[in-house]
């Protein structure tokens, strides 16, 4: 999956159809990222670059409560890719 805007788009969509926000706002973020889940708010560090905002969705979205009924085909066989991409990085690195 190449970190290009597009694909940070879409990432940014899945989000958006599970009913989270998504704001980039500056901090110091441990990891890139905070999450207020009862409001269901991802803040992303907005000093990361493309490849490191795409990277830091891949890696936040399997953690997340994604309404998989809600998406959007195209959103749909995203999330899959995404999951797949992270059960393989999680056997990669047990």
């Amino acid at each position: 999956m190449k970190p290009t805007q597009a694909t940070l788009d879409k990432l940014e969509d899945i989000l958006g159809e599970s009913s989270y926000v998504v704001r980039y706002e500056r901090g110091t973020f441990q990891s890139g990222w905070c999450l207020l889940e009862a409001k269901k708010i991802v803040v992303l560090n907005k000093f990361l670059d493309t490849e490191g905002r795409v990277n830091t969705l891949l890696e936040l979205i399997p953690q997340l409560n994604i309404e998989f009924d809600k998406l959007t085909h195209s959103s749909q066989k995203l999330y899959e890719d995404v999951m797949k991409r992270a059960l393989t990085a999680q056997a990669d690195n047990p």
